[in-house]
């Protein structure tokens, strides 16, 4: 057999793996772990073997919700992005969508493991990505949703280590407050379009980051620096990106800025659990960050 035809099953098989790389956004993968770790600083609780599966359990649902989402905008990105796995036919409708629910079923799986307070926070959170991708994206409502669902996945978090969610309710208020404005952005990314998204994206970023440092009165600590320092990386992943799309709304510039606020995500979660005083937490997170831009660089995670 000549080495050309023992490399083509081979050459297949990574193609294939690229496809559902692809697919799957598995960069901003690496935005969805603080979310758990988040929440369960807010209720002051270490993480446990339940932060865990609230993590797993948060990974199939955001990987649930990219297999919907482009099966569902299948027939838009064959004319918008052909490229994408399922318009150029390296990846069937079919496999997505049967991806899309044994994803979801394996994270309420996990979230049932977890425990009650778990499950009862999974369900929704599930509900609300299916109903983003199928129902609401294109609606007036979808960026609240899609805050709304990252909103729950922090909540998840404290839920599942302390079956509490109450302290955690400002954290995830913020971090929504980050994802709607991010997906505001994400709504012309194909096309381009007005400067107002990311104008709006910029300012949400400067408010947070205020809010983010904000000190309760008393002397100066280092965790007061450790934190402000986080609100920094935040703002600087978010703004630059934001900036530009303003000055220049055009198609490579908004995906630029979606892109940059996706990726904020990771030290807006480290900021957050700074605030709450779990620097360990914090800098475990921090850690994904560069994880996350080194894949962003070789797969895109819009």
């Amino acid at each position: 057999m000549s080495p050309r035809a023992d490399a083509t099953p081979d050459a297949a098989l990574h193609a294939g793996a690229r496809a559902w790389v692809e697919l799957l956004r598995m960069p901003a993968l690496f935005t969805v772990p603080g979310d758990a770790l988040a929440g369960a600083a807010a209720v002051a609780a270490r993480p446990d073997s339940r932060t865990l599966l609230a993590v797993g359990c948060s990974l199939c649902l955001y990987e649930a919700g990219m297999a919907l989402n482009d099966w569902a905008d299948r027939d838009e990105d064959a004319v918008d992005r052909p490229h994408r796995p399922l318009p150029s036919g390296r990846i069937g409708s079919p496999a997505a969508l049967t991806a899309a629910m044994a994803l979801t079923a394996a994270g309420l799986a996990l979230a049932a493991r977890a425990g009650r307070p778990a499950l009862a926070v999974a369900v929704p959170l599930a509900a609300t990505v299916w109903a983003y991708d199928l129902a609401l994206k294109h609606t007036p409502g979808g960026p609240a949703t899609m805050a709304a669902a990252r909103g729950l996945d922090l909540l998840l978090g404290a839920a599942a280590t302390s079956g509490r969610t109450r302290e955690a309710l400002l954290p995830a208020a913020l971090l929504g407050t980050h994802t709607l404005a991010v997906t505001a952005v994400s709504r012309q990314e194909t096309r381009g379009g007005s400067p107002l998204a990311p104008l709006a994206a910029l300012g949400t970023t400067g408010l947070l980051t205020l809010l983010l440092t904000h000190r309760r009165g008393g002397p100066h600590t280092t965790d007061d620096t450790f934190r402000t320092a986080l609100a920094a990386a935040y703002a600087a992943t978010a703004a630059r990106p934001y900036l530009h799309a303003a000055l220049n709304p055009s198609p490579p510039l908004t995906q630029r800025a979606v892109a940059g606020g996706i990726r904020a995500m990771i030290p807006l979660q480290a900021a957050l659990a700074a605030r709450s005083g779990a620097r360990t937490t914090a800098l475990l997170t921090a850690a994904l960050a560069p994880v996350a831009r080194g894949l962003a660089r070789k797969v895109s995670v819009t």
